[in-house]
């Protein structure tokens, strides 16, 4: 996917004026909250799995060579292949190099937010191997041509006209006057058209949701199993996975897996949970005949140690997105990004640069949300402004913000100029707001005046009510 998030602001400006997102994104905000509230809120040791699934993943992290080292170990003595990719272009040649070994004209794929990181669909088209993705989600944008909008529900900004219109238009082999007003109808629909496409396909492409060390599997989490049709019925499976999937043991994939499901969708678990350990064996019935897993960097490692090595526990749940009142404004499109919403806003700046993604750390209301129902307990608003002060220190900001905030700290750190501008200013502000005590327009704040009116002050200050205060309960 090709990074468009420095237009963000002209991203947002067509969103908040486009009436069928606004229609689509409030399903976001009515769906996902209370049916996470509602699993989480049903299990009593909830708030005691968060905090084990974190020091699970800060213990990976600390000692990620070793657990990297003994998963490779582990997937080559189970008869697969491990690869080692530094960047996306490094990934990318690898995926392709095995499939022209194979002679695969058609690849399936599962869902994979790494694959969409890395542009592997673009990449494969370009080399003549048709990509096929078999995620219903993922399926509908690529009959649009369009990048996945949520991180785990791809084509959530759209709604049912919209996909049986691509449907009417794709799968001109059909009936023309077939009845497809149903959902359900939809549903098979596209299970009728892409169930031969299974057995066309040589490789079959996943993601994988975790990596375990102790015995060398991928696993995948799926509602709709298309996910085991990708990666057993192709004579070759290919995982793509960046670092940070690693998990040392199978108990500790459990204890994640219970939080995962209950604060993506508000399940207990998802239908499907497909554990995957090298090629089919001897007397296997099924399987792939090769098992190869691309181990991703793509810039990770130079988070380790840092301020925003936290976010490698990210388990891509999407909770944050789910319940971020910009994300509920705007949707994933806006952000230019492969990853959307408070994640993407410290993940994409961190794996491009904020030269390139500044804008998304700044697209946040700081309510603390994110954080709050993150299964991992990512401190991403912490994060979100330490981007913030790297954008401001790189001179990468806003002349206007950048000037702005100078002023204020040039008053900030003199108390007795700054209690006098603001004596002074108050008044002043409250007199051109008139009767209304709305504000709407101010010099400066044109981002948001523009948009919505600014509560006046009414009165005196906080400080000149509070001496006042404090002089008439003198003794």
């Amino acid at each position: 996917m090709q990074l468009t998030s420095h237009k963000f602001k002209s991203h947002v400006s067509k969103a908040l004026v486009d009436a069928q997102l606004q229609k689509a994104l409030g399903n976001v905000e009515k769906g996902f909250i209370d049916k996470r509230a509602k699993a989480a809120g049903a299990l009593p040791e909830f708030e005691s799995l968060r905090d084990n699934a974190k020091a699970i993943k800060d213990h990976t992290l600390a000692n990620l060579d070793l657990y990297l080292e003994t998963y490779e170990a582990r997937v080559t003595a189970a008869g697969g292949t491990v690869h080692w990719a530094e960047t996306a272009a490094d990934a990318r040649n690898i995926v392709l190099d095995i499939c022209k070994r194979r002679g695969a004209r058609t690849v399936t794929k599962g869902k994979s937010m790494i694959t969409e990181e890395i542009g592997l669909n673009d990449f494969l088209s370009q080399h003549d191997i048709e990509p096929v993705e078999t995620d219903l989600g993922e399926y509908i944008i690529q009959l649009r041509g369009e990048h996945p909008s949520h991180i785990i529900a791809p084509a959530v900004h759209l709604n049912k006209d919209q996909v049986e219109g691509d449907f009417r238009r794709v799968h001109t082999h059909l009936p023309e006057f077939r009845d497809l007003t149903e959902p359900t109808a939809l549903l098979s629909e596209a299970r009728e058209v892409l169930r031969q496409r299974y057995f066309e396909a040589d490789v079959g492409i996943t993601g994988a949701n975790f990596l375990v060390a102790e015995t060398g599997s991928s696993v995948i989490v799926t509602n709709e199993g298309n996910g085991d049709l990708t990666q057993t019925l192709g004579k070759v499976h290919v995982v793509v996975a960046s670092i940070e999937k690693i998990v040392p043991t199978l108990e500790d994939t459990s204890q994640i897996l219970r939080v995962l499901a209950r604060s993506a969708t508000g399940q207990d678990m998802s239908v499907y949970t497909t554990f995957s350990t090298g090629p089919k064996r001897p007397d296997d019935p099924d399987g792939p005949e090769e098992y190869h897993v691309i181990l991703l960097d793509n810039g990770r490692s130079s988070m380790l140690g840092t301020e925003y090595q936290d976010m490698l526990r990210c388990i891509r749940c999407g909770a944050c997105m789910n319940h971020c009142p910009v994300y509920h404004a705007v949707g994933g499109h806006a952000y230019g990004s492969v990853y959307p919403g408070p994640m993407g806003a410290v993940l994409t700046p961190s794996l491009n640069g904020i030269d390139k993604a500044g804008h998304l750390p700044n697209a946040s209301t700081f309510c603390g949300r994110c954080e709050a129902v993150c299964p991992m307990r990512i401190p991403l608003p912490k994060m979100m402004r330490h981007w913030r002060e790297q954008e401001f220190e790189k001179h990468l900001s806003a002349r206007a913000s950048r000037y702005g905030l100078g002023l204020w700290a040039f008053f900030a750190r003199r108390p007795k100029l700054y209690r006098a501008a603001v004596s002074l200013a108050m008044p002043l502000l409250s007199r051109l707001a008139g009767k209304r005590h709305r504000l709407g327009a101010l010099p400066l704040a044109g981002g948001w005046t523009d948009h919505r009116d600014l509560p006046a002050p009414e009165g005196p200050t906080f400080m000149q009510q509070y001496r006042k205060h404090q002089a008439s309960h003198r003794p």
